[in-house]
């Protein structure tokens, strides 16, 4: 993998990192169950992707 491809997986496993702590912070915050669910869902693919980025290092 050449430097600049690195970058950019660093630059997307940052993002999905991000938004994997902002979708977990606001299921535990939403009064809504149905909302929350969906937010545990959201948290549960950010997961999924983080670790597939992790996966290509």
């Amino acid at each position: 993998m050449t430097s600049k491809e690195l970058l950019y997986v660093e630059d997307a496993l940052g993002h999905e990192t991000f938004m994997k702590s902002c979708s977990q912070k606001a299921s535990t915050q939403i009064q809504d169950a149905t909302l929350s669910t969906y937010m545990k869902e959201l948290e549960e693919k950010h997961n999924e992707l983080c670790s597939k980025f992790l996966n290509l290092l």
